[in-house]
């Protein structure tokens, strides 16, 4: 209790009546509401953009997106790569005697030797560093040894010195029990992740934030893979790694943005200044631009990886690991803001907490609205309705608002006292 009789809580709904009549007060002087530029809200992180307000909207679009992504899942399927499905694969140089080697012309060598056409063959990197890499069936130390001499043969890959070099064909071979064992490993690697961190998440934060965190891990890890699928990107040990490293930023992120929603809501039963939802939607508001930094500083070494280790290069591997990381990204930084903290709020409001407190708040506002608008019809002025909307809450000018000096009443002696009679 303060030494006027009124305890913290109603200190804090008194200014923030102060808080809204002013803006109410400021609102009819202009008449309109003032207008910033986007950059401006965005940067301030005043509540200006409402995500949990429509989150039927975001809802309804991750609904699509995961739609998209088991129907890719279900009917295309995943390219594997050599590791998962065993095989065999051969590499060599793109840049032969004759000129540059195409994959038509390899498809044709290696129907003509082998009897049968190769799974895929592709060109990777750009200019001298790119690499022709053939994937087949698992094939025999005589096929394999036959495959190369024919590739030599006919399109004599130069090595680094600028000479033709059978050494630079490269074969390497997979097992179909070695893929399976690859597979088993990546999917534990993948339960046990998922299960420290929902240990720590339930230890963390409270049952809805720990539910709302693991749905949005759950719908990474579907558009992710949907992705893949969708494309037909191809599915590696070095993917798994990623989607590993990814779903550990969501959850980063997911965590920003939770604690500020946990620091906004913090005894919010106790006020009547802003609803659960309203709390929410500006921690997110106000983490905005720090999901945006984090996610603009993670993408530029990724698309740097892309650049030169691939295209540059011609490094398949840390293709494989940057995209799973590029779109992870991406994902993750939607699923932390327009997907975990709507379905929260979703939750929570269907609390009796939340619900008689939302209650109280819309009740208070109705009978604030009310007072001034009975105020303004007294004093003979006109209020437009705009105006009247946006300011909800009664003028309180003898209160001070936050972080201003309090000024004595009029009428009253500013510091001393009258002499005693």
């Amino acid at each position: 209790m303060s030494k006027h009789g009124k305890s913290e809580d109603q200190t804090i709904d008194d200014t923030a009546d102060v808080d809204v009549a002013s803006t109410g007060a400021e609102l009819g002087a202009a008449g309109a509401a003032p207008k910033h530029g986007f950059f401006v809200r965005l940067y301030t992180g005043t509540g200006a953009f409402d995500v949990v307000g429509k989150r039927k909207m975001w809802f309804v679009i991750s609904g699509v997106l995961v739609a998209i992504a088991l129907a890719s899942i279900l009917l295309r399927g995943f390219t594997f790569g050599i590791d998962f499905e065993g095989g065999t694969k051969v590499s060599m140089p793109a840049q032969g005697a004759q000129g540059q080697v195409t994959t038509e012309q390899v498809e044709t060598v290696f129907n003509d030797t082998i009897g049968t056409p190769p799974e895929s063959v592709v060109v990777v990197g750009n200019g001298a560093s790119a690499t022709v890499q053939i994937r087949s069936e698992t094939l025999d130390n005589d096929q394999t040894e036959d495959l190369r001499n024919a590739l030599f043969d006919a399109f004599q890959p130069k090595g680094g010195d600028g000479q033709p070099s059978k050494q630079v064909i490269s074969d390497s071979a997979v097992s179909e029990t070695w893929g399976g064992q690859i597979t088993q490993k990546a999917l534990i690697a993948l339960v046990v992740f998922l299960v420290i961190v929902t240990i720590y998440i339930t230890l963390r934060y409270e049952r809805y934030m720990a539910a709302a965190a693991l749905a949005a891990l759950v719908f990474d890890l579907v558009i992710t893979a949907g992705v893949y699928s969708l494309v037909g990107f191809e599915v590696t040990p070095a993917t798994v790694i990623g989607l590993l490293t990814i779903l550990g930023f969501s959850l980063y992120d997911t965590v920003i943005v939770f604690d500020k929603v946990e620091e906004n809501t913090s005894g919010f039963e106790h006020t009547t200044r802003r609803t659960f939802a309203e709390q929410a939607n500006l921690a997110i508001n106000q983490t905005f631009m720090r999901s945006i930094n984090t996610s603009v500083i993670s993408v530029l070494p990724i698309l740097a990886l892309m650049v030169i280790a691939v295209w540059l290069l011609g490094v398949g591997t840390l293709q494989d690991l940057a995209l799973v990381q590029l779109v992870g990204v991406i994902v993750g930084t939607y699923s932390s803001i327009y997907f975990a903290t709507p379905l929260l709020v979703t939750m929570r409001e269907r609390t009796e907490l939340v619900r008689n407190h939302t209650r109280r708040v819309m009740n208070r506002r109705k009978g604030a609205s009310a007072k001034a608008a009975a105020s303004v019809e007294s004093g003979g002025v006109a209020e437009p309705a705009s105006v009247a909307a946006s300011a909800p809450v009664a003028i309180a000018p003898d209160k001070p608002a936050p972080g201003v000096k309090p000024t004595r009443p009029t009428g009253r002696p500013s510091g001393k006292r009258s002499p005693r009679r």
